[in-house]
């Protein structure tokens, strides 16, 4: 029983400073909401940053070569949209038979 009420009287303590020290600090929600909606914008904004600077870097790694072909599938695929495509006309008709 003495053991009890010793638990009890430990988890009053801890609780109670907690929920005192929220009311006085208290942040709003709308204001808790605005900076998490700021922190989201600025990770969203570093990891855009980030990917661009990778794919560069990614760019600058390549040969020429590469670079061109990278270039033109890229050109491809903005103009068929993504996913699997089939060549144009003349590129079947005159491709070499293997």
């Amino acid at each position: 029983m003495l053991r009890l009420l010793r638990v009890l009287l430990v988890v009053m303590a801890a609780a109670g400073p907690d929920a005192a020290m929220a009311q006085e600090e208290g942040i709003s929600q709308r204001k808790q909401e605005k900076i998490l909606a700021k922190k989201e914008r600025e990770e969203k904004k570093a990891k855009a940053k980030q990917d661009k600077e990778n794919k560069a870097r990614h760019l600058s790694l390549q040969d020429k070569a590469a670079r061109k072909r990278m270039k033109q599938h890229a050109k491809r695929a903005d103009r068929h949209g993504s996913g699997t495509h089939r060549d144009g006309f003349f590129a079947r008709l005159f491709r070499r038979k293997r």
